[in-house]
């Protein structure tokens, strides 16, 4: 009998340690197990935050594109009042439409006329400040007076 006493403690103790072996090797994979699942859960918070950072910014862009629409509809609106407004003008006394078609270039050879006497009648010191000042507000209104002058017939109208 002592033989079965020693068998059954030996079969206990085997067992035990196989337990308490099996119990240490689920609690170590339960531990990488869990690594795992919180790199995919950051992963997978990452994502998401990405995504909502990507919504926000395609919501934004959104909303500056219907912004941007409606500014140049308003654009367009205005500009073809005025258009609308010139051709009304044209059918006025043909002495009339020949001040108005000559007022740009008379100001442009008046204003470079001045930009000349100013250069040559300038003190030295003062010249240069002066002229550059002439020859930008000079080159600024003949650029933007003649790049103006294309009639409404030669505009292209909005759809």
């Amino acid at each position: 009998m002592d033989g079965d006493w020693f068998g059954m403690a030996a079969s206990a103790a085997g067992g035990g340690v196989f337990g308490v072996v099996g119990t240490v090797l689920g609690r170590v994979a339960g531990y990488f197990e869990a690594q795992q699942q919180h790199v995919f859960d950051k992963s997978r918070w990452q994502h998401e935050t990405e995504m909502v950072r990507l919504n926000l910014e395609v919501g934004q862009a959104k909303s500056e594109a219907e912004q941007e629409l409606a500014s140049l509809q308003g654009s367009w609106a205005g500009l073809r009042s005025s258009l609308e407004a010139e051709v009304s003008l044209t059918s006025s006394y043909p002495l009339v439409n020949a001040i108005r078609a000559l007022t740009r270039p008379a100001l442009t050879l008046l204003l470079w006329v001045i930009t000349a006497l100013v250069f040559f009648n300038v003190e030295t010191d003062m010249k240069a400040r002066i002229v550059e000042t002439s020859v930008f507000a000079a080159t600024a209104a003949t650029l933007w007076w003649f790049g103006d002058r294309t009639g409404p017939a030669h505009r292209p109208r909005p759809a």
